[in-house]
């Protein structure tokens, strides 16, 4: 796939849809396409993004830079409420993960620019999920908040060497969140932020 041109079965995959659901909205003339001169219909990715942005559909984030976005990732439903109640006022485009697998696919699907990660999850752990991000080319350069209720000089050592750039603990306070994020966020260089909480 090009930076600039879809297929309908690359449109389809993007918004989670089937193809001919692609089509019918190709053929009404909601996504602007064209055809090449072999007969197939392309479409161009800033069509797309924005007959997606107009529907309000997933993923939401296409026109915003990587450090608007945020991936939350823990288990417990009441962190990603709160959580999400805690940043949803500052403009961040936010989507959440209940495990680390959900979290491997929003990963690649919404391209956070940071993800605020628990480290103890059943199935894949927030160690593994971190040492995937920062070990894949593609997401190396994702920052990772390590969040955790079970502080030990073991995790913090453990997650810090799989790449983690800052690491808070549970009970999160929200002006120290938001400031540990905003340095994180606005960061210019590669140098990791060894924050704890």
């Amino acid at each position: 796939m090009t930076d600039d041109l879809l297929t309908i079965p690359q449109a389809a995959r993007l918004c989670a849809m089937s193809r001919g659901t692609i089509w019918k909205y190709v053929k009404t003339g909601e996504i602007n396409a064209y055809r090449t001169p072999g007969g197939q219909y392309r479409i161009r990715q800033t069509d797309f993004n924005d007959f997606m942005q107009r529907n309000n559909m997933y993923p939401r984030a296409f026109h915003e830079p990587d450090n608007h976005r945020i991936l939350i990732v823990d288990d417990e439903p009441q962190i990603l409420k709160m959580l999400t109640a805690m940043l949803f006022r500052d403009e961040y485009s936010l989507e959440t993960a209940k495990d680390g697998f959900d979290a491997g696919v929003k990963i690649m699907t919404f391209k956070p620019g940071l993800v605020i990660l628990d480290l103890i999850m059943p199935g894949m752990d927030g160690f593994e999920v971190c040492r995937q991000i920062k070990t894949n080319a593609d997401t190396a350069h994702i920052k990772v908040l390590a969040v955790t209720g079970y502080d030990s000089e073991e995790n913090r050592d453990k997650i810090l060497a799989q790449g983690a750039d800052a690491y808070l603990t549970k009970p999160l306070f929200k002006d120290n969140l938001m400031q540990t994020i905003q340095s994180l966020l606005d960061a210019e260089n590669p140098n990791t932020h060894r924050v704890s909480g």
